[in-house]
């Protein structure tokens, strides 16, 4: 049997002694609707994106008051070209459907990068795998445990 991102990252969390809230709840696909149904202010939401850049997949993840700003990210990892990967790009790296990517790339064996407006909030929410299911966890918890790279490429 196939172990899900979801059990996936509630192992990682638990086997470190991560404290957590988890939410089940109706199927979303945007910050908005994830964030009215975990009722919870949309800025502490971890939008996780799967991108192309250059050659590869990366996941970067932004707070979902916010949106990539393309240049800045380019300008930032240093890269030629970007774009959102497909939703069958998602589904076959992830195991995922877009809108339930959650932000833990090493689950995925993907590279990470953050962005800044993340770390701006004490707590962190995000789907979990599904669309059905959300995580809430503090957001230096996070950081301590991936050690993500951090750069600035958020727009409002």
């Amino acid at each position: 049997m196939t172990t899900t991102a979801f059990e996936k990252i509630k192992s990682f969390l638990d086997a470190n002694s991560v404290e957590y809230e988890f939410k089940e709840h109706e199927p979303v696909r945007t910050s908005e609707q994830a964030a009215a149904v975990r009722g919870e202010d949309i800025k502490i939401g971890a939008k996780a994106l799967l991108l192309k850049v250059d050659k590869d997949f990366i996941l970067a993840v932004v707070s979902a008051a916010k949106r990539i700003d393309s240049k800045a990210f380019k300008k930032a990892l240093g890269i030629r070209s970007l774009r959102f990967a497909t939703g069958d790009e998602v589904k076959v790296k992830t195991g995922c459907v877009p809108g339930g990517v959650p932000p833990f790339a090493h689950v995925f064996g993907l590279k990470l990068v953050v962005d800044k407006s993340v770390l701006e909030n004490e707590y962190m929410a995000f789907n979990a795998g599904e669309q059905t299911k959300s995580l809430k966890m503090k957001t230096q918890d996070y950081v301590r445990l991936l050690n993500p790279r951090v750069e600035e490429f958020s727009a409002d």
